[in-house]
């Protein structure tokens, strides 16, 4: 919904809305909000709205406190789920310092400067995501069980899906904010839902994955259930993926092309990102639990690419026109979709602008043949680190600021969760809930 300050100020007057949530994340991914009322919205785009970033995990150290919360107008959606009468609203935020400087460590500036790096190129890169998650019951005090929500495989339908009528709600809700979910299914686990997003501006794209995993909780959540995006849920079964379909267009054409032939440009972009893969994998899977899900239940290993086989890193899927893309298929929900959109982004720009030749694709099944000729993701999240911080490319996309509160606060993580008793215990308790 593109407005102006002026008419966005008249909406709200017109439509009884009462509350805005000024909407942001923190440098994880997670997503927080401060909610004020509707008087205070000029005041909100003149000057910012102030918020404790000391409060707010790895945004700012010990160096600072008060940062502001300029809201984005053309982000605007009213929350379908909340009352109509004296309605909420809800725009994400710009972060800024108290003098009206740029926040270096905001995820949405980042994931701004990258597209302003493509459009600098001549290039448009549109992203779309194809998300999982689980589906389990609650208990008598709404407290979430590990008990599935069903028994039912992938593409099932009711009565052994009995998530349809909750997919159903969730793109219905989506729909009344505007945004543009493409399809849905039953995953394989158990309980396991999937909904996939038309493409959209790499911006857009990652504000609507936050908007997702919030409408997805609440909706699950009105009818007594609890969803979880947490990337192994449960030990023995499919894990939640983070599928990410990109796209570049110059001049109004798309790049990506199907069958053997391939744009230079768009096999330039593949091989950047298969470049720079293991380096950024901290990013597109930030937790320890993230690695129990690599290499298992088609969930990829290896830095690898190829046309329409899923064992790959990446995949060209069968299709056609605006549709075609490459599928990056190892990261998962818990991500902060700015970071890893930004440095997806970056590293293919890299490969363009080096002009890199694409290696020829793996047309093996990796699901069931061990490759030790073949390089591998990293195995853990220790290991994942070890390459991002090393990694020149990260350093140059990402600022000081952040890389050093989201190294400090993941290296914690790991020697926790190495000194538990039970890992997977550990993971459940402090995962599972806020993912």
């Amino acid at each position: 919904m593109n407005q102006t300050v002026p008419e966005l100020l008249e909406s709200v007057r017109e439509n009884d809305v009462k509350f805005i949530r000024l909407v942001f994340c923190d440098i994880f991914g997670v997503q927080k909000n401060i909610a004020i009322l509707a008087g205070q919205l000029p005041r909100a785009f003149e000057s910012g709205i102030s918020f404790d970033s000391l409060a707010v995990r790895g945004l700012c150290g010990d160096v600072c406190t008060d940062l502001l919360l300029v809201p984005d107008c053309s982000t605007v959606s009213i929350l379908p789920w909340r009352p109509s009468h004296e309605q909420v609203m809800r725009m994400f935020c710009d972060i800024r310092y108290p003098d009206g400087r740029a926040f270096e460590a905001d995820s949405r500036a980042i994931l701004r400067a990258a597209v302003d790096r493509c459009a600098d190129m001549g290039f448009i890169c549109n992203i779309g995501t194809e998300c999982e998650f689980y589906l389990f019951r609650t208990d008598a005090d709404g407290n979430p069980t590990r008990e599935p929500l069903d028994r039912a495989g992938y593409g099932d339908i009711a009565p052994l899906d009995k998530g349809e009528d909750i997919r159903r709600a969730i793109c219905l809700t989506l729909e009344e904010m505007d945004l543009l979910p493409e399809s849905s299914h039953h995953e394989q686990g158990p309980g396991q839902n999937e909904i996939d997003f038309r493409y959209s501006d790499a911006l857009s794209a990652a504000d609507n994955f936050l908007t997702f995993k919030t409408v997805v909780k609440s909706i699950a959540m009105q009818n007594g259930l609890y969803a979880s995006f947490m990337p192994k849920p449960l030990r023995d079964r499919s894990g939640n993926g983070l599928h990410i379909n990109l796209s570049l267009s110059q001049g109004g054409k798309n790049l990506f092309q199907n069958g053997e032939a391939h744009n230079a440009n768009a096999e330039s972009f593949i091989a950047g990102i298969l470049d720079r893969a293991a380096e950024i994998t901290a990013f597109l899977n930030p937790t320890t639990n993230s690695y129990h899900r690599l290499g298992k239940f088609e969930a990829p290993r290896y830095l690898t690419w190829s046309r329409q086989n899923r064992s790959q890193l990446i995949r060209i899927p069968a299709s056609t026109g605006e549709a075609n893309r490459m599928e990056l298929r190892s990261s998962d929900p818990s991500c902060n979709p700015y970071l890893a959109f930004a440095l997806l982004i970056h590293a293919g720009l890299d490969g363009v602008a080096e002009k890199k030749k694409l290696v020829p694709p793996c047309n093996r099944n990796l699901f069931e043949e061990a490759a030790p000729d073949v390089d591998a993701l990293p195995a853990t999240l220790d290991e994942a680190l070890d390459r991002a911080q090393q990694s020149e490319f990260v350093a140059r996309v990402l600022p000081e600021r952040l890389r050093a509160g989201y190294f400090a606060q993941k290296r914690e993580e790991c020697a926790a969760c190495r000194a538990a008793a039970d890992p997977h215990a550990y993971e459940l308790e402090h995962f599972f809930r806020v993912i």
